[in-house]
């Protein structure tokens, strides 16, 4: 039945939708082997019949309050007073502007969108090249689901029956590094194409100011982590906490979140997290029917044929990853290769939570990888430019993510040193 993956693959190259894709491979399957139909029911429900899924609307939520209530704007502004000075100082802001909204939105589609909107005609009024601008802001967007609240490890921590908060800490370390190393790159590049920053480095009275400002914005992800962490709440209700906060900031402390504009966000909200959610049932189907024929067996026999060794299983899984993340949206692809390989990692005694972190970096990666790239999609709207002429700009940033997935795939203790610390 190994052929069912390669069915699922070809229907995708046929633009089927991800979700009915493994639908239809799924019922294929289930039809040629004689199962009773009934198991299409019972195993979508139960695969979104989970508490902890709850968490994924409730961010979703969030961030979309947020973004209407002024905070994306703040964090901007407070990441302009930052690095603003630096070389190429606009383009240093959108990665530390990406990378406090990826503490509130969990996203990278979000990112892209809600920082893109504000910095990229922003960048090109000041004169940088559209293509780069709008390369730059996808790029940094991939921050977005690894820094914590994180829709992706809340969906593997349910899958893989891992701690969400544990997952929640081992993402800090990785998506620091991504906004450390995409930061390093753009200082280079604006020392060699002499693209300077804002004229006078902020004063301490401008950045208090700033602090002051954001403060609301800033204190969000440490309310979050804190709770679970002390146990005030758990991961999924902190959720309800990020909803709640939006509300309560946006509407009554900043006071730009309008009350009409509500009806607009509970819509958006739920046609996102009803996608994900479809997305989940089917995958949880056809990830029944991939157990019920072995598949994750023969596959780890497969990969045990070429090498035993644990660093060699995870460079063939990255390199799947990466190929296939090119084709499919993160989630989906979660869905498909979180029970395919999680069996194998286990068995060569990586942890599942490393594990984790490194499938979330890759699969973030592949949205700035053509021919998919959603995030490419998004900010190249934005930015009035194509896929083909961002490729050039888009090979040097991929490059340094790649490099930062090589560092996280085998320097475990970039992703367990907190929760190693905090178990202890």
């Amino acid at each position: 039945m190994l052929w069912l993956i390669a069915v699922m693959f070809v229907l995708f190259l046929f633009r089927i939708p991800i979700a009915f894709g493994i639908g239809i491979t799924s019922l294929l399957g289930l039809w040629l082997s004689g199962t009773d139909l009934v198991v299409i029911a019972q195993k979508s429900f139960s695969g979104i019949d989970s508490f902890a899924l709850v968490a994924i609307p409730l961010f979703v939520l969030a961030g979309e309050i947020m973004t209407a209530g002024g905070i994306s704007k703040r964090l901007v502004d407070f990441a302009s007073l930052l690095v603003g000075h630096l070389p190429a100082g606009l383009a240093m802001v959108v990665i530390l502007a990406c990378t406090f909204f990826s503490a509130i939105s969990g996203s990278a589609i979000a990112d892209a969108a809600a920082i893109g909107g504000i910095l990229i005609p922003a960048m090109i009024k000041q004169g940088y090249d559209r293509r780069f601008a709008s390369t730059l802001v996808a790029s940094a967007s991939t921050i977005g689901p690894v820094i914590p609240p994180s829709i992706p490890l809340i969906l593997y921590g349910v899958m893989a029956s891992v701690s969400i908060g544990d997952l929640f800490l081992a993402g800090l370390g990785p998506g620091l590094l991504m906004a450390v190393a995409l930061m390093v790159y753009v200082y280079y590049y604006g020392l060699k194409h002499n693209i300077k920053g804002r004229e006078k480095r902020a004063t301490f009275q401008e950045v208090a100011a700033g602090v002051k400002d954001a403060f609301l914005a800033l204190l969000l992800p440490v309310i979050i982590i804190g709770g679970f962490r002390t146990g005030v709440f758990t991961a999924t209700e902190s959720g309800v906490i990020a909803v709640v906060y939006a509300l309560v900031v946006g509407a009554f402390v900043y006071r730009e979140l309008k009350w009409r504009a509500l009806p607009k966000i509970i819509v958006e909200t739920v046609v996102s997290s009803a996608t994900i959610l479809f997305v989940i049932a089917n995958a949880t189907l056809f990830t029944w029917l991939l157990s019920y024929h072995e598949i994750p067996g023969k596959l780890g026999e497969m990969v045990s044929s070429i090498s035993s060794e644990p660093w060699v299983l995870l460079l063939i899984i990255n390199v799947v990853l990466l190929i296939a993340g090119s084709f499919i949206d993160t989630i989906s692809a979660l869905t498909i290769f979180t029970p395919l390989f999680l069996p194998l990692v286990l068995e060569a005694g990586i942890d599942p939570v490393h594990f984790g972190v490194m499938l979330t970096v890759n699969l973030t990666i592949g949205m700035i990888t053509p021919p998919l790239g959603v995030c490419l999609f998004v900010t190249s709207a934005i930015a009035k430019t194509n896929l083909a002429e961002m490729v050039k700009p888009l090979m040097p940033m991929l490059v340094t993510l790649l490099a930062v997935l090589a560092l996280v795939t085998y320097w475990p203790d970039l992703s367990m040193f907190l929760p190693n610390l905090l178990r202890e």
